[in-house]
């Protein structure tokens, strides 16, 4: 596949910046994390279709990702995802996933940024779903790092089967730490690893978004009654602790909420379809920002 996707995101970013940055206050944390050179595989949570303009926006490099070929049946759409770097693919087909992962792999090879949604779809219920194999996979093929994403508040932004976004809200981008692969790559066709590290993807998402984890896909959890409990996933060993701050950063995430159970009835409501929609900006409200994380909060 040639490689066009993204090659007006430089212009794309510039023209769009300005106008997100005035309609949304964007702030982003541990982008330190995320490698200056060489490839990398961003694996975010998906909560809102702008998440896909919310991240590239903040990265100070080129990034690609593929995305459902009907957004090219839009004249909304047709030209602006892939001038920020999506490549259709059509999943009608049976080998659409390795139509994907081919083109994932073309990408990364080139030392590009490469995203993948490891849920797959976005989350209309606003919690963490299982996610699939697929970003663990195109790690192993590649030998490239993946760097864990945690975006909160796109979907106050535009929430699921809203057709406009609202303005003056506030999101929040958590980069976490690369997962490494290295140690697995005797071990590709391992069902089993494959699973260990896309669950260790989810945990980490998980740390870095706040939302509560359901070990179902997102899509089938969408129902009623379909949600799993929470599942415990594998542990990361500890970062080294990080030098005390002298002085605070200029930019809050926000105050903690006096009740976390008091957020949560505030934050979800039960509609018309009988499915509660839980917001994850409920998350900044709360979650006090922890300053013994390994990651250094920064204005993007």
């Amino acid at each position: 596949m040639d490689h066009q996707a993204g090659k007006l995101q430089t212009a794309a970013r510039a023209v769009l910046t300005p106008p997100f940055r005035f309609f949304w206050r964007i702030t982003t944390e541990g982008l330190e994390h995320v490698p200056s050179s060489g490839g990398a595989i961003i694996a975010p949570n998906h909560v809102s279709v702008l998440d896909s303009f919310f991240v590239p926006l903040v990265l100070g490099r080129r990034m690609t990702y593929v995305g459902k070929a009907e957004y090219m049946d839009s004249w909304k759409t047709k030209y602006v995802f892939p001038a920020i770097g999506m490549i259709p693919i059509d999943r009608s087909g049976g080998d659409a996933s390795a139509a994907a992962l081919n083109a994932a792999a073309q990408v990364l090879a080139a030392g590009e940024l490469f995203g993948i949604y490891p849920e797959g779809t976005r989350a209309r219920d606003g919690r963490l779903h299982k996610g699939h194999t697929g970003v663990a996979r195109l790690a192993m093929r590649t030998g490239c790092p993946i760097v864990p994403v945690g975006i909160i508040g796109s979907d106050e932004v535009q929430p699921p089967d809203s057709k406009t976004p609202k303005p003056f809200r506030r999101v929040h981008i958590r980069f976490g730490r690369p997962i490494s692969v290295e140690k697995y790559s005797d071990r590709a066709a391992d069902r089993m690893i494959l699973r260990q590290i896309t669950d260790e993807v989810m945990f980490e998402i998980r740390n870095l978004s706040g939302q509560e984890y359901v070990d179902t896909y997102a899509g089938a959890a969408d129902r009623p009654g379909k949600i799993a409990p929470v599942v415990p996933l594998p542990e990361r060993p500890a970062a080294p602790e990080p030098a005390v701050a002298t002085a605070q950063p200029s930019v809050l995430v926000a105050s903690a909420a006096s009740s976390p159970a008091a957020v949560a009835v505030a934050n979800g409501s039960i509609e018309a379809d009988g499915v509660e929609r839980k917001s994850s900006s409920a998350v900044l409200k709360s979650r006090p920002l922890d300053l013994g994380l390994d990651l250094e909060l920064t204005s993007a």
